[in-house]
């Protein structure tokens, strides 16, 4: 539905660079990244509010590289919102219309619809000062929903909102989603990519370094930086041991993994996700399985349970669930040993390059 080719735009020392990436209808697309990474600038040049200096822009197959912004059928929703402090809820949804020239019969329509859709029917004559941060970014989504967009682009849609209110939102976002609306959505937070996308693209420094479905791009991250935005810690850098018969690799600190048989190169950087190590006294069974002796430096409440640290030379990172820890009762200072299979550990690149091997 939505394709950019290789999307160039220079903004007095930040550069976007070769932004090549695809949307298909109805999808959930979900860039990625740190602020300063450009996210904003590419939304602004898919909505005509800036000019690329290089590259295209297509919607459903047409080039609409330098067609005006009421021209392209895309809808935007910024981050501060933008409503008209003066007006009623129901005017600010309205006045996109209104600029269009639409009858009167069908303005009325589709804000009615718009604001049962946002569940703020009850709110259109109020002003946007007696409304709290959730209800003004149903409205903003609202007033931008009544044009009837092609495709929905959201700058940070969770800014304004606290947490309470966040997993409305998102519920509200998931709906309009599968009702068929096409949508990409702007984001620093990973656990709003986790929760909504279909498809995400990781961005850093004006590129996209990484595209796929939430799994491929967690599962998988093809370096160093997707890996840290994935909230993976158990980094450990390694020289690769050949042998005829097996696999294995020796960290900075002289321990020991066995590896799943493939080719690898000279050195590298490995990856464990803290969900993939486990926690015991005794160790786990199996000739292939990766026993290290450790002792517990720090326990950490964390969403799903604990995060536990162990200093086994290296540092581990192990989650845990809270009914693990009620059942084993670690304590810091404990001797444990943290287990993991071969195929847990992950090659990545160190830098911003993708991972060749």
């Amino acid at each position: 539905m939505l394709r950019t080719e290789k999307l160039c735009k220079r903004l007095d020392t930040f550069l976007l660079q070769d932004i090549s990436l695809e949307v298909s209808a109805g999808a959930y697309y979900v860039l990625l990244g740190r602020s300063g990474a450009g996210k904003t600038q590419l939304l602004e040049l898919i909505c005509g509010l800036t000019t690329p200096d290089k590259g295209r822009i297509f919607l459903e197959g047409k080039d609409i590289t330098h067609k005006r912004v009421q021209n392209r059928g895309i809808g935007l929703v910024f981050q501060d919102l933008a409503l008209f402090p003066h007006f009623s809820v129901k005017d600010n949804i309205m006045y996109p219309l209104k600029v269009k020239k639409l009858p009167l019969k069908e303005r009325v329509e589709r804000v009615q619809r718009a604001a049962e859709e946002m569940n703020i029917a009850d709110l259109l004559l109020r002003k946007p000062e007696n409304l709290s941060g959730g209800e003004k970014q149903r409205v903003a989504l609202a007033r931008t929903l009544v044009t009837q967009p092609k495709i929905l682009l959201l700058d940070e849609p969770m800014a304004s909102v606290d947490a309470s209110l966040k997993d409305s939102i998102m519920r509200m976002l998931r709906r309009l989603n599968r009702n068929g609306q096409t949508i990409v959505h702007v984001t620093h937070d990973f656990s709003e990519a986790i929760s909504l996308a279909s498809r995400v693209g990781v961005m850093h420094n004006g590129q996209i370094i990484q595209e796929g479905t939430p799994d491929e791009v967690f599962t998988n991250p093809v370096n160093k930086f997707v890996a840290r935005y994935a909230g993976i810690k158990n980094f450990f850098r390694v020289i690769f041991v050949r042998s005829y018969n097996c696999c294995s690799c020796i960290t900075d600190n002289r321990i020991k993994f066995k590896l799943p048989k493939g080719d690898y190169p000279s050195s590298g950087l490995l990856i464990i996700p803290a969900s993939e190590v486990l926690l015991s006294r005794q160790g786990a069974a199996g000739v292939q399985i990766n026993n290290i002796h450790g002792v517990i430096e720090d326990i950490v409440p964390s969403p799903l349970g604990y995060e536990v640290t162990v200093n086994a030379g290296d540092h581990f990172f192990a989650d845990i669930t809270r009914r693990e820890m009620d059942e084993q009762k670690y304590v810091t200072g404990e001797p444990v040993i943290i287990s993991f299979r071969p195929e847990s550990l992950k090659l990545v690149g160190e830098g911003e390059e993708m991972n060749k091997y």
